[in-house]
């Protein structure tokens, strides 16, 4: 007897430009993320725009990875080499678990597009309070790669052999004994 199929379970998505020179206005690549976040099903319960600084970047992170309402950040700006892409240092050290595999296959998509010029990114993920939090970089075709070629499955509970979705009531599972929240 075949499974019943999985219903598909909208996720809250919170999305920040990191950029000290566009406006909500002119954010493309946050407007890529925004469109293709509606025409999956999700929710986009944030949106910002804050500077290339660590701990404005930092904080706006921390303070959605609390709200209750936000299941995924995703982070665009901010990661290429230059001295104000400090994307990754502000939030690679807050994270509670890395997920080496998401650069890993952001790369690899990214290389199939671009070639070598991927390694001018330091695209990243990780999970913070019981929040994914995935760092992408700033170009709008970068944003299409990372969420047509990793978020649209992975963030769709129907997808298998599996998904984000399935785990997140487990992500605190730490929690409960003993562990706390980052503020």
């Amino acid at each position: 007897m075949a499974a019943e199929p999985r219903a598909f379970i909208p996720v809250g998505i919170a999305l920040l430009t990191v950029s000290d020179s566009r406006t909500l206005a002119d954010d493309k690549s946050g407007q890529t993320l925004s469109d293709r976040i509606a025409e999956a099903g999700h929710v986009l319960k944030a949106r910002d725009i804050v500077t290339d600084d660590k701990d404005k970047i930092r904080d706006r992170v921390t303070s959605w990875s609390l709200d209750p309402d936000i299941d995924i950040i995703i982070t665009t700006g901010g990661t290429g080499f230059t001295g104000r892409d400090v994307t990754p240092e502000a939030l690679e050290p807050i994270f509670e678990k890395r997920m080496d595999g998401f650069s890993a296959v952001f790369h690899r998509i990214s290389y199939d597009k671009i070639g070598t010029a991927t390694i001018q990114s330091r695209a990243t993920g990780g999970v913070l309070n019981a929040t994914y939090v995935f760092v992408l970089p700033g170009s709008p075709g970068a944003c299409r790669d990372a969420w047509d070629g990793i978020l649209k499955a992975q963030l769709d509970y129907r997808h298998m052999p599996c998904n984000f979705v399935e785990i997140m009531p487990r992500l605190d599972e730490h929690l409960k004994r003993g562990g706390t929240k980052i503020a």
